[in-house]
This record gives structure tokens, sequence and C-alpha cells, in this order.
């Protein structure tokens, strides 16, 4: 089975092309990481680079966020035109969900502006303040939330991987393998957890 799976809920977006085995092993073709406003040339580059056709995909795996409004909106409509012009299911997974696949025993932390951060309270998405993350002293914290709000976290006992380190990502490998049973793409929701600014500054 043949998966195409992306997220673009935060400001780096990460794709990749993963053939599942009859016996369940997944095996990477390509991986990508760049911008949701690229996701598009990065889904041809890796089919190209895999010798593969878009007719040859079998399903989709997309990051539902939570994260950027604009980003998860981005990566939605393109599983959206992909799914309605290739006759393909799909599948969500929570960004957050993804993020700590890459970084098990880690602490995913989303940033989700407004001096806040997205992350998971026993298995479960939340949005708090970074000084009301809860966790023990040595906690290893990953994503961009954990980068940008690095100096308080490390002040209060936990650890934040350089800068540069791949578990800050989200990557689209581990949508693909957390990836449940494929139905209708215009079925999945996003996870934004709170309403849009502009929703907001309306009301």
């Amino acid at each position: 089975m043949l998966t195409l799976a992306f997220d673009t809920a935060t400001a780096v977006a990460t794709s990749a092309l993963v053939d599942t085995g009859s016996s369940g092993h997944l095996e990477v073709l390509g991986e990508r990481c760049s911008r949701a406003q690229t996701l598009l040339e990065d889904v041809d580059a890796l089919l190209r680079q895999a010798g593969a056709h878009p007719s040859d995909l079998d399903r989709l795996a997309v990051g539902l966020g939570p994260g950027s409004f604009t980003g998860v909106r981005i990566g939605l409509a393109a599983a959206r035109g992909l799914a309605l012009s290739l006759d393909l299911p799909g599948s969500g997974v929570s960004t957050l969900a993804a993020l700590a696949a890459g970084a098990p025993r880690a602490v995913p932390v989303i940033d989700a502006k407004r001096r806040e951060v997205f992350t998971l309270l026993d298995g479960e998405p939340r949005v708090l303040a970074p000084q009301e993350l809860p966790f023990d002293e040595g906690a290893v914290c990953v994503g961009d939330g954990a980068k940008r709000y690095r100096s308080l976290l490390e002040e209060h006992g936990a650890v934040v991987p350089p800068d540069d380190d791949e578990r800050h990502l989200p990557r689209a490998r581990f949508h693909a393998s957390l990836a449940g049973e494929p139905g209708p793409v215009d079925d999945l929701e996003p996870l934004y957890l709170r309403v849009p600014d502009a929703e907001r500054n309306v009301s």
C-alpha cells in the first residue's frame, strides 16, 4: 500500500511517501521538509524520486493540527484536492501525536502563538501557557514551541534538544504509521483547539 503523508500545521511542512508491505513493515521511499506553500511541489518530487505515478497512490495521511490555522487549512485543502482528483481515501493524524511518535517519552510542544503552546495531556490535545506545562524534572520537550520557549522550559527543569534536532519536526513518516482506517477525506475535521483570530476579532 502506497501512502502519501504530509503535515503543514507548523512552520516546517513535512511530507513522505511510504510503502506498507504485506508484512506491515513501513518503507520510507522519500521525505521532504519545506513550507506549506510548496507542498504540491514536494509531492511531485517525492513521486518522481520513487519512480511512481499519482495513480499508484492508495491512500493519504494528513496532519490535522493543532498548529497554524493557515497551515492546517492548506494541508486539508491539498488533501481534498488530491483525494477528489485521484479518488483516494485518507486518514487524519494529530500533529502532536506525530511529534510524540518521533520522540518517545518526550513532551510535544507546538507554538500556538498568543504566548501559548499546544501539547498532550493524558493523550488529549490541550492549549496552555508555556509556564503551565506539566512535566517532571529532566523531561525532554520537543517541537517549535519548545524551541521558542527554550529558556523558560529549561529554567523549570526541562531538556530541550538543539534547534536543528529532527525530533522538533512532526515527520510525515509517523503520520503513515499512526493513520487509522482511511475514509472520505471530506469527512476529516481540523484540530484547531480554539477559534481563528479572524473569528475572535469579529466577535
